[in-house]
C-alpha cells in the first residue's frame, strides 16, 4: 500500500459497497422527478384517479404536477426511493466483484462471461430482495395524486406506508410480485435496454400500485391493458424513462468512481504509520 496512489490500490469490499449506494442515491437525486413523471404516465388511463390529470409528455408531466400538487410533488416517495438505491445499488454493485470471485476456481487468473453472467444474476436477485419493500412504497407515493388540503392522503409518511401495507396487505404485501415482474424488469433494463424493459416495467408500475383484488397477476395486468388500452400501453412513459436511464447511468457510475477514490485515500491515511 506504501507509494501507491489511490487509485492504484483495490478498493474493499466495503468502499464499493458504500460508494455504490451512495453515488446511487445521488444519481437518484438528480433523475427523481423523471422516474416520478414515467410512474403518472404508466398508470395514466388505468383508473379514475389516474383520469383526474392528463399529462402530456416529459416535461408536460412534470408541470402539470407543479402546477396542480404542488412544487414537491416530483420529489413524492424520494425517501423510499434513496432507501432503495442505498440497499439495490450496494448490494448488486458493492458486491459484484466478491461473488464473482467467490465462483472463480482457485488458481484461475480470469473468470469467463458465464461466470460474470451468474455473478451479476446472484447480485441482481440479492438487490431485488432486499429492496423490494422501499420500490413498492416508492411507487405508491409517485403514483399518488394529492390536488389539496382535502385530498385523500393514505399515508402520512415512509414508514406508515410499509405499517400500513403491511397492515392491509399482508407482509407479502411489500414483495409484490418479486421476481416475475421486478427482477426481470432489472435485468431487462441492464441487456436489452429501455425498449425491451418498457413493457415490464409498466406492468410492474401499475402492479405494484394496484389495490388488492385489482389483478389476480402479473400475466392478468398485462391482458387487461392490452383489452383496455392497446399494445401501446406498454410504452406508456417510454421517453422519461429512457432519459433516467441514461442520465442515472452516467451520474451513479461517474460519482462511484471518484467516491471509491476518495474513500480509498481516506483509508490509506488512516493506515499510514506517518
Amino acid at each position: 500500500m506504501v507509494g501507491l496512489k489511490p487509485s492504484e490500490v483495490p478498493p474493499t469490499t466495503a468502499v464499493k459497497f458504500l460508494g455504490a449506494g451512495t453515488a446511487a442515491c445521488f444519481a437518484d437525486l438528480l433523475t427523481f422527478p423523471l422516474d416520478t413523471a414515467k410512474v403518472r404516465l404508466q398508470i395514466q388511463g388505468e383508473n379514475q384517479a389516474a383520469r383526474s390529470a392528463q399529462y402530456r409528455g416529459v416535461l408536460g408531466t412534470i408541470l402539470t404536477m407543479v402546477r396542480t400538487e404542488g412544487p414537491c410533488s416530483p420529489y413524492k416517495g424520494l425517501v423510499a426511493g434513496l432507501q432503495r438505491q442505498m440497499s439495490f445499488a450496494s448490494v448488486r454493485i458493492g458486491l459484484y466483484d466478491s461473488v464473482k470471485q467467490f465462483y472463480t476456481p482457485k488458481g484461475s487468473d480470469h473468470c469467463s462471461i458465464t461466470i460474470r453472467i451468474l455473478a451479476g444474476c446472484t447480485t441482481g436477485a440479492m438487490a431485488v430482495t432486499c429492496a423490494q419493500p422501499t420500490d413498492v412504497v416508492k411507487i405508491r407515493f409517485q403514483a399518488s395524486v394529492h390536488t389539496g388540503p382535502g385530498s385523500n392522503r393514505k399515508y402520512s409518511g415512509t414508514m406508515d406506508a410499509y405499517r400500513t401495507i403491511a397492515r392491509e396487505e399482508g407482509v407479502r404485501g411489500l414483495w409484490k410480485d418479486n421476481f416475475p415482474c421486478h427482477f426481470v424488469s432489472a435485468f431487462g433494463a441492464g441487456f436489452c435496454a429501455t425498449v425491451v424493459a418498457s413493457p415490464v416495467d409498466v406492468v410492474k408500475t401499475r402492479y405494484m400500485n394496484s389495490p388488492p383484488g385489482q389483478y389476480r397477476s402479473p400475466f392478468d395486468c398485462m391482458l387487461k391493458m392490452v383489452t383496455q388500452e392497446g399494445p401501446t400501453a406498454f410504452y406508456k412513459g417510454f421517453t422519461p424513462s429512457f432519459l433516467r436511464l441514461g442520465a442515472w447511468n452516467v451520474v451513479m457510475f461517474v460519482t462511484y468512481e471518484q467516491l471509491k477514490r476518495a474513500l480509498m485515500k481516506v483509508q490509506m491515511l488512516r493506515e499510514s504509520p506517518f
